[in-house]
This record gives C-alpha cells, sequence and structure tokens, in this order.
C-alpha cells in the first residue's frame, strides 16, 4: 500500500471518511454531509410566516432571509455536515405512565437533563477543530438550534430522515427522539449520493390525530400558536383559556407525537449520561414543583433547557397543570398561598385553577 507522504493533503473524500469516523468517536449517533437545496423548504417557511402559525416568535420572521442562504451565516459555505444526537432515555411506557398520572409534572424528555445546546456545540467544535487540522483553508462553523438553520431540512437531505406529518425529522432505525447539529463548511466535501430517505409515514395519522390541542393542522403543518412546546417555553403571556384544560399535565414541552408515532418503536436509548432526568423531574409531582422559590427554580435548573421558560413561566405553567389535576387538600392549600405572587401572569393563572378545583368538588 502506498502510504501518502507527511503533509500530503487529504482528499474531500478521504476527510469525508475522516468526518463520520470522527463524528462516531465523539458521541454522534449519525452524520451526513448535503449542500444547499432549500427553495422548497425555504417557500413552506415564509408560507408558514405569512399565515402567522409563528405567534410571538418574531425572531422567526426577522431571519428568514438567513435561513434561507445558509452562505450568510458562514460566508463561502457550500456544505452541511448534519449530525445527529440521541436523547432517549427511558422506555415509552414509563413516560406514558408519567404523563397518565394527573399530580406529576410531564417534562418534556429532551428536556430532563443537561442542556444539549451546550453539549453538542462542545462537541462540533471538537469537530471542527480536528476538520481544520488535516483541512487549513477549511472555513467552518457550528450549529445547534442556535442560528437560523433549516435544520430539519439539512438534515433530510444529508440522507438523516425523513420530515414526518409531525414536521420532526424521522429516522426508520432510529425513531425520533434525537436532536440535530450542523457545520457549515466552504470544503467541498462529496455529498452523499444514497437516494433520499423514503418518507414511511404513509397513511398513519396518529401523531395528528394524538395532539391535545390539534396543533398539527395536516402533513407537515404545525400551528405553533397552538402547540404545548410553544405555549410552554416561548409564549411569555397567558395561555389562551380554551387551549388550559388540554394542556393536562404538560408543564415543558410535549412528546404526545413522538410517543404515538410507530416508527419510534425503534428508537435507540442515547449513550450520553448528561441527558439523564435530573432532581427527579421525570416522575416529580407538581404541588412539590410548584413550591419551589425562585432561588431554587434557577439552581436545580441551571444548565438545563428548562431555564428557558423562566421562574414567571414555570409557575403559570405549574399552576394550570394543578388546575386540571384531582382537588387536594395539598393543590388546594398551595394555589391560595400563591394568591399574592408578585406575578400578575402566575396570580391570573392560579386563581384559574383554585376555580377548576373548586368546580370539581362542587
Amino acid at each position: 500500500m502506498n502510504t501518502p507522504p507527511p503533509n500530503t493533503p487529504l482528499s474531500p473524500e478521504a476527510i469525508a471518511r475522516r468526518i463520520r469516523e470522527w463524528a462516531a468517536e465523539l458521541g454522534f449517533d449519525g452524520v451526513g454531509i448535503t449542500g444547499f437545496a432549500l427553495d422548497e423548504d425555504v417557500e413552506h417557511l415564509r408560507k408558514w410566516l405569512r399565515e402567522g402559525r409563528h405567534g410571538t416568535m418574531e425572531y422567526m420572521e426577522r431571519h428568514a432571509d438567513l435561513r434561507a442562504d445558509p452562505a450568510r451565516l458562514q460566508p463561502e459555505a457550500i456544505r452541511c455536515i448534519s449530525v445527529r444526537m440521541n436523547y432517549l432515555t427511558q422506555p415509552a411506557d414509563a413516560m406514558q405512565a408519567c404523563l397518565d398520572d394527573p399530580e406529576r409534572a410531564y417534562v418534556s424528555r429532551y428536556a430532563l437533563g443537561r442542556d444539549y445546546h451546550k453539549l453538542m456545540r462542545g462537541r462540533l467544535k471538537q469537530l471542527t477543530r480536528r476538520l481544520q487540522a488535516v483541512a487549513p483553508t477549511a472555513l467552518s462553523r457550528p450549529f445547534v438550534d442556535s442560528a437560523p438553520v433549516l435544520e430539519k431540512a439539512l438534515g433530510r437531505d444529508a440522507r438523516l430522515g425523513w420530515i414526518g406529518k409531525h414536521s420532526l425529522l424521522l429516522h426508520r432505525d432510529a425513531g425520533s427522539w434525537f436532536f440535530l447539529g450542523e457545520i457549515l463548511t466552504n470544503l467541498a466535501l462529496p455529498v452523499d449520493e444514497a437516494p433520499p430517505v423514503k418518507n414511511l409515514c404513509g397513511s398513519c395519522s396518529a401523531c395528528i390525530d394524538i395532539c391535545p390541542t390539534q396543533a398539527i393542522t395536516g402533513p407537515q403543518q404545525l400551528d405553533a400558536r397552538r402547540c404545548i412546546a410553544y405555549l410552554t417555553i416561548e409564549h411569555k403571556g397567558a395561555i389562551p383559556e380554551p387551549l388550559r384544560k388540554p394542556m393536562g399535565n404538560r408543564i415543558f414541552g410535549c412528546d404526545d407525537c413522538q410517543l404515538v408515532c410507530p416508527w419510534n418503536r425503534y428508537a435507540q436509548a442515547t449513550r450520553e449520561p448528561d441527558f439523564a432526568p435530573r432532581h427527579g423531574l421525570d416522575t416529580a409531582r407538581l404541588v412539590d414543583l410548584f413550591r419551589w422559590s425562585e432561588a431554587e427554580f434557577l439552581s436545580r435548573t441551571e444548565g438545563m433547557p428548562i431555564r428557558r421558560a423562566g421562574y414567571q413561566g414555570w409557575r403559570r405553567n405549574l399552576a394550570v397543570a394543578l388546575g386540571n389535576a384531582p382537588a387536594s387538600a395539598e393543590s388546594q392549600q398551595v394555589l391560595d398561598e400563591a394568591r399574592n405572587d408578585p406575578s400578575l401572569l402566575v396570580r391570573e393563572h392560579v386563581d384559574w385553577a383554585r376555580a377548576q378545583l373548586d368546580q370539581a368538588t362542587d
């Protein structure tokens, strides 16, 4: 075998092979390389924005042009290295048991452990440094849900799956319980030549049918204004009253569409210990979480995605869930104690929840 002399530049094909090896070493569960052919996806986004389905997420509208042209985020970029990392930590029946217990708080499973943004960005930075070492002229920049990137479309084009009817990326051997990340680069890497991943949703409408607030209005049609994930995390105002009862005990995000998806029977458990649930939040009682002071909230959610809701949003969400739970002396007491909460927003939802419990005991 002829060994290349030292300092001989690697071919793009050899670099692509190295990228796959490095990605596996760094804990990623899938990797693909694609160019930017996003016209249809950009039009889908712009139509969604024109219809106002983004709710109060004004940043989506402000950065629409950046999503249309990744090279504006990383000058000279012509390729995307797309990766996925599994985050599933428990079987579906354990998640469903929590969801079915109205006295317990349901937190979307992606948010139970360490903030994936920081973990994955750190790994992608390592991958970028390795890339720089073998290709010194490379201009590369990593992203993890932190900039206007059409990550699901890029992941689909990188052969990491297909976009399901619930608008999440699906892989036949891994389901949808995974995070996505990207590196935009100017290296002319060979793109994956395998056929596009076939959409295997077929006639199934389980995710559409199960959505508690009917936020999935059709295949790949999500109205964020009705989505529990949006309402409990991104939305900072009052939760519309008609949507409060359907929220049930979901206090941060919602996983119903993933739990019901047949392809998630093949979902793979994460290899990353940092995604394991913290502070018993996978089975915590609503009343116990509602008793957290702001200092406790900030301390216990440090380095976790839950911080995004803020303490006021956390209390608002918990109040709604308590209003949907069975009336008990304990739940009535914690709500009564919160009627003087300094936040008008929290007080409004506490009053609503207390009224729900009063009706249940009449």
